[in-house]
């Protein structure tokens, strides 16, 4: 049987109303394995409690502090299971798959949607679901949840109740869990690149702007004077930057020109932006922002802080965000 290590780091799957002021994490991971005895047919388990936190209130810190745990104790296990809270977990997912390298086994993140001390919880078969993954073969980050198998630079929390609360976006599910069995997709080898390494390094100085109709250009002021590094603008449909009765893209011309590295991507979930197509896209793009293609809200602005953090160079940021590390981007066939 595979040896495993399992982190618990807090989030609902350990929570409990017994303080008051509603759902605080309160069990320990020992208890949580407690909670699934079929675990001990599955594989072995060491239990640690790394932190008791509610996900909201993870920052970039906490994931240096779990990449750091993961990074020295997976030598001495076969795999780890990581319980997170559900709301940042995309966040934590990602940033670990930037900061943790190219790895030769795996590293789950699971959680629930209700704790483990409910009746009726999904955290009990979301655990043994990831613990299962964690005895495979696989290699890699991930979110195992609802019985789906998803690349952890490619998760996003998409539903606030319901147990199908993540999905894979714009990239196939690994597999999928099942009974008796993991079914996987056939999904093409990716060429990781050389010198993926460890690299806890990153800068939280990223901000993250949505565009609404009406938005005035001082906003890129503010925002330069807040001392930002890198800005993610979410344009509208393929990424579109408006530049009529409002002209945004000067202003971000403006930052460019002064070192800000700015990266225009789509307000849409699904297929991504492409700032070729349409004048409103290939106008901001002349100004030297950055594209994004098809990744996620939340390994874009993990990825820019973990670039951020190794290099503030702004051709180097260009590079570096259009370099495919773990399968979180698909470049355009031209």
């Amino acid at each position: 049987m595979k040896n495993i290590l399992f982190i618990n780091t807090g989030g609902t799957i350990s929570s409990s109303g017994e303080q008051g002021g509603g759902l605080t994490p309160t069990q320990s991971a020992e208890h949580i394995v407690a909670a699934v005895p079929e675990l001990k047919d599955i594989c072995n388990i060491e239990a640690m409690t790394l932190m008791s936190v509610d996900s909201t209130n993870i920052q970039p810190e906490e994931w240096v502090t779990i990449a750091q745990t993961v990074h020295e104790h997976l030598p001495h296990y076969d795999g780890i299971v990581i319980a997170h809270g559900t709301d940042t977990m995309a966040y934590t997912a990602s940033a670990l798959s930037f900061m943790l390298g190219a790895l030769d086994k795996p590293v789950v993140i699971t959680g629930s949607q209700v704790s483990v001390l409910a009746e009726h919880s999904d955290s009990r078969i979301n655990i043994k679901d990831a613990f299962r993954t964690a005895s495979t073969e696989l290699s890699g980050v991930f979110v195992v949840f609802n019985g789906k198998i998803i690349n952890g630079a490619r998760a996003s929390k998409v539903r606030t109740k319901s147990y199908n609360a993540f999905e894979s976006i714009n990239h196939p599910y690994i597999g999928y869990l099942e009974e008796d069995s993991i079914v996987y997709n056939d999904i093409p080898h990716t060429q990781r690149p050389a010198g993926h390494v460890y690299n806890d390094h990153y800068s939280p100085n990223v901000f993250l702007l949505k565009l609404i109709p009406g938005m005035q250009p001082d906003i890129f002021d503010a925002v330069k004077a807040l001392g930002y590094k890198g800005i993610i603008v979410e344009g509208f449909g393929m990424g579109g930057v408006p530049f009529k009765e409002i002209n945004l893209i000067d202003k971000i011309e403006e930052l460019v020109k002064s070192g800000i590295s700015i990266v225009v991507t789509t307000q849409c979930l699904y297929e991504g932006g492409d700032l070729t197509i349409y004048e409103v896209g290939q106008k901001v793009l002349e100004k030297g922002v950055i594209p994004c293609y098809d990744m996620t809200t939340e390994a874009l602005t993990t990825k820019m802080m973990w670039v951020l953090g190794q290099t503030d160079h702004p051709a180097e940021v260009e590079r570096m965000m259009a370099t495919n590390y773990v399968d979180e981007i698909t470049m355009p066939i031209r």
